[in-house]
């Protein structure tokens, strides 16, 4: 989903409402990255309050994915809450490497790429380690069992 933003940057006050879904078929470019089980919604609103523009929007995901430990398939369902400040460009180039212009996103073009933005930031707010559950057992390391389904009889 692309963003205008030539009104929202020029008009003090304007506001644009989000309520999109990413569909299925776009998200399966993110294989094996990421896997989905549905659409992935978008919805916030970025607004114009005294010259500075702000996105806020949430994103609704369910994803497939693969235990770390058991090797489980399952789906879960994560919701996040993002920030930013849009802009059309920084104050200057030697500002690009400060680590105070890091919460920025340039718009050169008056334009965002909202589905890339939103998918970059549900990436980078995913957990590192995915459990099928928090006290999830493993495999055997001896056997491959399953331990949260059947006790093996392996010596620990």
């Amino acid at each position: 989903m692309i963003l205008q933003l030539k009104t929202l940057f020029e008009l003090e006050g304007s506001e644009v409402e989000i309520n999109e879904s990413v569909p299925i078929d776009e998200l399966e470019k993110l294989q094996p990255f990421m896997s989905f089980a549905k659409a992935v919604k978008i919805s916030g609103r970025a607004k114009n309050h005294v010259g500075m523009v702000t996105l806020d929007f949430t994103v609704d995901a369910v994803l497939e994915l693969e235990c770390d430990r058991c090797l489980t398939a399952f789906e879960r369902e994560y919701s996040f809450d993002f920030h930013h400040v849009l802009t059309r460009e920084l104050a200057n180039e030697s500002d690009e490497d400060s680590d105070e212009f890091d919460e920025y996103i340039v718009c050169p073009d008056n334009t965002l790429d909202l589905s890339e933005l939103a998918l970059v930031d549900l990436r980078l707010s995913l957990p590192t380690k995915i459990l099928c559950k928090e006290d999830c057992l493993g495999l055997c390391p001896k056997c491959g069992a399953n331990l949260n389904e059947t006790s093996c009889g392996c010596e620990d």
